[in-house]
């Protein structure tokens, strides 16, 4: 119970102990209970505050004085909101974290992700994989071991590049699919999931295993989570309704949770969708507006959803003090990726 790698509140900290000592399914049965008897509010406006107002990086797009421009993607078209009357800001991007060369690396948008609930606000994160390199940190308690060499905190090198860190997949007995990183192949991976894959370049794509990806000499990490929410620009068919191996043992598919998702765009971005009072349709709708082509659930509830963007001043490393949420009703903060008793696995992109 004293254990905070195992979430920031007691009832976390109770559910993640029971479904390690084999009580998963109870614990699915009270969340699945609890958030069905406890759904989002229909109608009505968000919050003040819930889309931050806090300021950002300009986003020129610019290099500085005698700064070459690198090869950069083209920023994200601004989200137009489902209702047709946006709240002030939705879907407009700012540039957000570090700059690369001068240049916006990773934007950052809120939306609304139905037009049912429309006070509930949720985070999109947009990621230029030209700039960004992308690396699998992984944890004692996922997938499991102690011997792996990138694993929390990151380190100082690594902070002085550092632009962004979020959340991985579920609990390897809930992910329906495996995880290789560091030459090791932790739990075997399954054709046909939906897995995130990292090469030595740097570069990271999401795709189907067997299909859009496979194991070659270049691979260097792969975490595979239940299947493709997105596929060919779309949600899957009948994502609705889809249960059982389709999306592991895990919370209903209508049940309306903190979810993340990642997918990746035509032109290779990265875009990760996270907040409260999601189910899975609408999660892989909100990939679809943001412009995924591939896309898959990461993790679910409030304690595991957590993305943070750094912004050091120049030449200084990335550091909690220089970390802002990607919402700021997200449990963690950018404190987690440089604790040491952080065991959960967790990607990280880089300036290259």
């Amino acid at each position: 119970m004293s254990n905070p790698s195992l979430g920031s509140s007691l009832p976390a900290r109770l559910s993640e102990w029971l479904r390690g000592h084999g009580g998963a399914s109870l614990v699915v049965d009270i969340e699945d209970f609890w958030y069905s008897h406890h759904p989002p509010a229909v109608g009505g406006r968000p919050v003040k505050g819930a889309i931050p107002s806090r300021p950002r990086r300009a986003a020129t797009g610019q290099g500085g004085p005698g700064v070459s421009v690198p090869r950069h993607l083209a920023a994200p078209a601004p989200i137009a909101p489902l209702g047709g009357t946006a709240i002030a800001g939705e879907g407009t991007w700012t540039a957000a974290g570090r700059l690369v060369h001068g240049v916006p690396a990773v934007y950052e948008t809120y939306v609304e992700p139905d037009a049912v609930h429309t006070s509930v606000v949720i985070g999109v994160a947009w990621m230029d994989t030209t700039l960004l390199s992308a690396r699998l940190y992984s944890g004692s308690t996922i997938p499991g071991g102690n011997l792996w060499t990138d694993t929390a905190p990151v380190p100082p090198a690594a902070a002085t590049s550092l632009v962004a860190a979020f959340n991985s997949g579920f609990r390897m007995g809930d992910a329906n699919g495996g995880y290789y990183s560091e030459g090791r192949t932790a739990v075997p991976l399954r054709s046909g999931a939906a897995s995130i894959v990292i090469y030595r370049n740097g570069s990271v794509t999401v795709g189907q295993w067997g299909r859009d990806v496979s194991m070659t000499a270049d691979v260097v990490s792969v975490r595979q989570n239940l299947n493709l929410l997105v596929d060919g620009g779309r949600p899957v068919p009948g994502i609705a309704y889809a249960t059982g191996a389709t999306w592991g043992r895990t919370l209903g598919n209508s049940i309306y949770v903190w979810r993340s998702g990642l997918g990746v765009t035509a032109d290779g971005a990265l875009v990760y969708v996270a907040g409260p009072a999601l189910d899975v349709a609408d999660l892989a709708s909100v990939l679809v507006r943001a412009g995924a082509v591939r896309g898959m659930e990461l993790d679910i509830n409030t304690d595991w959803v957590n993305m943070a963007t750094y912004a050091p001043a120049a030449g200084a490393p990335s550091s909690a003090a220089n970390g802002t949420s990607l919402l700021p009703t997200m449990t963690g903060g950018p404190a987690r990726y440089f604790e040491a008793w952080w065991s959960r696995d967790f990607l990280t992109m880089s300036a290259r």
